[in-house]
This record gives C-alpha cells, structure tokens and sequence, in this order.
C-alpha cells in the first residue's frame, strides 16, 4: 500500500469527521470545508473510491471503507493530541486548529504516542497543574518564577 499525501490524508479526515457528524459526506460539504472547489473535490474521492479508502458515486453520499475509516480515524487522532498539546502550551485555539493541520502528516508514531500520554496526564490532573501556570508566567514575563528556582541563583 502506498503512502498518502497530505492532501489525502486531509480529505479522508475530513470525510471521517463529516460522517462522525451525520453518517455521510456530500462532495459539496467536503469542498466547502476543505475550502476547495466541487470538481476538486470529486477527482479526489474518485481516485480515494478506486484505491479502496470509500465508496464514492456521483449525486450520492459518500461513505468510508473500513480500510478508509482506519487510515481516517488515525488521521483524526493525531490531529486532536497535536491540536489538544497546542491548546494546553497556550496557543490560540484558531492557531491549534491550522498549526495541527499541517504538523499531522509528519510526526513519527512515537511521538504522536508520548504527546497524547502528554495530554491524557494533563486533561485528567485534578485541577490546573502547578507547573503549567509557572510556564504561563514564564511566557508572559521571560522570567522563572521565584518559587521555580529553589537552590538555583536568582537575578
């Protein structure tokens, strides 16, 4: 099996998410999300159809292979940690969204798995941790926090 493209790893993602929301995907909600034009958008699903990743006829819905779901549903997961570890270091939810994008394609699995151990240790803290609000103080004023630099010279 040969590897995707970003392009097609992003449609099938997007694909999986549209289908998450309402069982199917039409050509024009892929374009409109996408930010592509329709016959685009159909070129790409007809050669995803003919190698397998979903089922694609013209003027029908189009829905995932279980080959396309699992290639989709990985796609999905990498986004969501990158995006999630982006949020919780302080970047603007927009930014998150656009940065996780492009970063998706390229992370070795081992990454992607210690960045979602990362998150999962974070979003299941039982309040905002300590450490994390040091590193907010530390983005705003370029400095340590006092209580950060125990036995270490302080300016």
């Amino acid at each position: 099996m040969r590897a995707l493209s970003e392009t097609e790893e992003d449609y099938l993602r997007t694909i999986f998410e549209l289908t998450e929301e309402k069982r199917y995907a039409t050509v024009s909600e892929i374009a409109e999300r996408l930010g592509v034009r329709p016959p685009s958008v159909t070129d790409m699903v007809k050669k995803l159809s003919d190698e397998g990743y979903l089922i694609y006829r013209p003027y029908k819905p189009i829905v995932l292979t279980e080959k396309g779901r699992e290639v989709a549903e990985d796609i999905s997961h990498k986004h969501n940690v990158l995006r999630d570890f982006l949020q919780i270091i302080g970047v603007n939810e927009d930014i998150a969204e656009e940065d996780a994008c492009g970063i998706e394609h390229h992370l070795h699995p081992e990454t992607i798995e210690r960045l979602t151990k990362f998150v999962e240790f974070v979003e299941n803290m039982p309040k905002h941790p300590r450490w994390l609000e040091h590193f907010e103080e530390y983005i705003r004023t370029g400095k340590l926090p006092e209580e950060c630099l125990c036995g270490e010279e302080k300016d």
